[in-house]
């Protein structure tokens, strides 16, 4: 019976040997998982900070590559239109300008004569409506005044009938 007990308690020690190297085996591969996981969120975000990296290097170029281009197309673009000021048939751009205020001018002056001169000849065809309708006038009085002082014997005067 002790052999029983000695063999009842070796087998109680192992299992709890067992037991308890399960137990710390499953503590370790915690821990160990555990570990990884923050190894692998860490080098997660060290790559996805090299990959910004690259990335932002790669545009930097690309940008500079436009910057560079644009630049070249700017300068191109203003040279043409310096050779053109310089060049315009081969006048200054003052010259040009007073030019134009001196044909501006000219038309100004023509255009205010001619404005004169019209004026002039409206003012002249109201003068002689002006006469004319005085002179009709006149003749009309003078008729009125010569029926009225008896050129009518028999007739009697009448609003009406001058009109």
């Amino acid at each position: 019976e002790d052999g029983l007990l000695l063999l009842q308690s070796q087998a109680l020690a192992a299992e709890e040997a067992a037991k308890t190297k399960g137990e710390m085996l499953t503590r370790f591969l915690k821990d160990k998982l555990a570990k990884e996981e923050r190894s692998s969120t860490l080098n997660l975000h060290k790559l996805s900070t090299q990959w910004r990296a690259v990335l932002r290097e790669t545009k930097d170029k690309e940008l500079r590559q436009d910057i560079e281009i644009l630049s070249q197309t700017f300068a191109r673009v203003m040279d043409c239109k310096d050779s053109v000021i310089e060049a315009s048939t081969g006048l200054s751009l003052a010259t040009d300008l007073e030019e134009a205020e001196e044909q501006h001018a000219q038309a100004l002056r023509s255009h205010l004569h001619n404005v004169d001169r019209l004026l002039q000849l409206q003012r002249c065809r109201l003068t002689c409506l002006e006469e004319g309708y005085s002179a009709q006038l006149e003749a009309l009085k003078m008729e009125f005044e010569a029926e009225r002082c008896g050129g009518g014997e028999g007739q009697q005067w009448h609003p009406r009938a001058v009109l």
